[in-house]
């Protein structure tokens, strides 16, 4: 699933994969997405690559996150 050898930046890589289960309903609107430590071990990265991923996919708005609380699937927009 992750290609720690190609081109494209594991980051990004792992947050596609995170997005493609949030797309496919795996992961549901206001339930918690996995932790940093365990897209570590999903994945296989460092936590700084997940941590980074979970960022980008706060830009893609994805995903909002809660001091405190841990980061959730972002309600759909509705209409």
């Amino acid at each position: 699933m992750i290609d720690h050898d190609g081109p494209v930046p594991l980051y990004v890589q792992v947050a596609d994969a995170v997005q493609t289960r949030i797309e496919s309903g795996e992961l549901l609107p206001n339930r918690p997405i996995p932790s940093e430590n365990r897209l570590v071990q999903e994945y296989d990265v460092a936590r700084g690559t997940a941590r980074k991923s979970i960022q980008l996919l706060r830009e893609r708005g994805l995903v909002t996150t809660v001091v405190g609380r841990g980061t959730f699937v972002a309600p759909h927009p509705t209409g």
